[in-house]
């Protein structure tokens, strides 16, 4: 139940050796500057880089794999600190490269590609470099940039501080005198078990209360990151920080623009389903704390061993090779499945090239939890495909296309359940309940944060002042909007947007988590036509970042460019919305 770090290094002096041995590697990759004109220079240095990225990445996730099992671990941190540092000295020591690849001209850059065959496996990035070509400044400016690097993550480093590493849980006396101790990795299960409205909202205020005491702090360094995130809009001269981060996945901005229109316009069945959660639980009002009730009772709870089992049953059906990649993803040593103090919140997959990925989780016995074991499972795959069949240069695979392996092993466990569980009625009602949740939380409310992301920045580049009022105005409007609640009369909720760690860390990423979601909802809707189309689905997650995510996606038949793609995910919460009124009034 815990990782074996030994998988990577085997002892910490081993780490240690590696690390001088990069630090030597990337003194060696400075002297390549001003030479890549000369082929056997250009062959040299790209096989020295893609040595060196490997290094890099397996250095980078070992400290922060460390680091993450306990963020009050200073040496740990200080690793993390040290690596982060060591990556910056790279990018500083390969600032020159694109620079005078560009110089040196498309032409004479792919014939040195095509010339020899160690270097064919450089051929997509090398388009990726051309098509940002627009956006690539002179040699001297880009390592101007390059010693901003550091700067620009401090950020997400403040906020891992005083989020994590700053906060402690925290105990609450119910209603009934009982004490608890309420955490980031247990407060959901709280709030799904108690029945006393005030006893939800004490859980409730329990996490939110560190966001609100710290609301001027946060929205001090969420401006960090916007004017971070503009610094380098107008340094390279991108017309918007949205296309700045959409352009080198040559993401078209309609498909961003499309899912908030989408979305938008279909809150209505939001708010249809709170209503009918309000009516159902006899509530006077249907708060952000209330959404985790079940609709049915249910005693059930799910241990990791079972969770495993059970989607382990569900990837079966798709073949030998799906389910294989399954078993792998969650085998022993690569998956830490419980709660601790000072470990990271939530739930990932981490990996780097040519390693095993490893699997973070909190597990809480939980339905929900159930579906965090299949997501992360599928993201391990993910890099588990693309290991096996890409090139250590097109491995990684690009953040738009990240979140469908994941949900798409979501859609297929829910069915399992569905089709499994037809014995009770509260089975059932659970089982829809938890499906028209996960539609809200992966598409509409990561959407509802998509939204907020834009509207921040734009107010950012408009030079309107950053607050905490101005923040916490954005999300008001838009929880309004989208679930017609009024976060203001909850304490604390307004600083829902320091609580969101992706706003922080990584900006403009979250809207993928909805076009995922409707992309593998799309794939998924065609394997369940005909299981052979598992492989479409399968040829996609081998892909890597071997090619544009859109056109990786359109390959496997779905087309975000077309705003009916994600029309199949309204169609299904609309039916699944239906069908939980017939199970209600059953």
């Amino acid at each position: 139940m815990k990782w074996k770090l030994e998988n990577l290094y085997e002892s910490v002096p081993a780490w240690e050796e590696d690390f001088k041995k990069t630090e030597k590697g990337i003194e060696e990759i400075r002297t390549f500057e001003g030479t890549l004109h000369e082929f056997e220079s250009f062959k040299a240095y790209y096989i020295l880089q893609k040595e060196l990225s490997k290094k890099l990445n397996k250095l980078y996730q070992y400290a922060s794999l460390k680091s993450d099992l306990d963020k009050k671990n200073v040496k740990n941190a200080a690793k993390l600190q040290r690596v982060g540092n060591l990556v910056d000295s790279y990018k500083k020591a390969t600032a020159f490269e694109a620079p005078e690849l560009i110089e040196l001209g498309r032409d004479t850059v792919f014939s040195y590609i095509e010339k020899d065959e160690a270097l064919k496996a450089f051929r997509f990035p090398m388009e990726k470099l051309f098509h940002q070509s627009d956006y690539i400044l002179d040699e001297k400016s880009e390592k101007l940039l390059s010693h901003y690097n550091r700067l620009s993550k401090q950020g997400s480093n403040l906020h891992g501080a005083l989020s994590i590493a700053d906060n402690a849980s925290r105990e609450v006396t119910l209603k009934n005198g009982e004490r608890i101790t309420v955490t980031s990795g247990n407060f959901r299960s709280h709030l799904a078990d108690l029945q006393d409205a005030g006893d939800r909202q004490k859980v409730f205020e329990a996490i939110f209360s560190h966001y609100d005491r710290h609301r001027y702090t946060f929205a001090q360094i969420y401006d960090t990151v916007l004017q971070s995130d503009i610094a380098k809009k107008e340094a390279r001269g991108y017309p918007s920080t949205l296309e700045a981060y959409l352009h080198g996945n040559r993401i078209d901005p309609k498909v961003y623009h499309n899912l908030l229109e989408t979305a938008e316009a279909n809150t209505h069945l939001i708010k249809r389903y709170y209503a009918l959660r309000k009516k159902v639980l006899n509530l006077k009002e249907h708060r952000t704390f209330d959404r985790f009730l079940p609709l049915a009772e249910g005693t059930s709870t799910f241990s990791y061993e079972g969770a495993k089992s059970l989607f382990f049953d569900a990837a079966k059906e798709l073949g030998d090779d799906f389910h294989e990649k399954a078993r792998d993803a969650l085998k022993d040593g690569y998956v830490d499945v419980y709660e601790q103090d000072g470990k990271q919140d939530g739930a990932y997959s981490s990996s780097a090239l040519d390693e095993h990925p490893f699997i973070l989780l909190n597990y809480d016995g939980t339905l929900s939890d159930v579906f965090t074991v299949a997501h992360e499972a599928g993201h391990s795959m993910h890099s588990l495909y693309a290991m096996e069949n890409q090139p250590i240069p097109t491995q990684n695979y690009p953040i738009f296309v990240a979140e469908v392996a994941s949900t798409f092993n979501e859609h297929l466990l829910l069915d399992a359940f569905i089709e499994e569980n037809k014995g009770t009625r509260e089975d059932r009602i659970q089982l829809l309940q938890q499906s028209i949740d996960d539609i809200i939380a992966t598409f509409f409310r990561q959407t509802l944060f998509a939204a907020y992301e834009l509207k921040a920045h734009e107010k950012a580049e408009a030079n309107e002042p950053i607050t905490h009022e101005t923040l916490s105005g954005i999300m008001q409007d838009l929880y309004k909007s989208f679930y017609d609640i009024d976060i203001d009369e909850e304490p604390g909720k307004s600083a829902v947007w320091a609580f969101v760690p992706h706003m922080f860390f990584a900006p403009y990423y979250v809207y993928q988590y909805a076009t995922s979601f409707a992309a593998s909802l799309a794939l998924y809707k065609e394997v369940k036509k005909d299981p052979a189309n598992i492989k479409r689905h399968i040829d996609l997650l081998k892909s890597g970042g071997s090619d544009f995510p859109l056109d990786q996606l359109a390959d496997a038949g779905v087309d975000l460019k077309d705003k009916k793609a994600f029309n199949g995910v309204i169609e299904r919460f609309e039916a699944l919305l239906d069908e939980l009124e017939v199970a209600l009034n059953a």
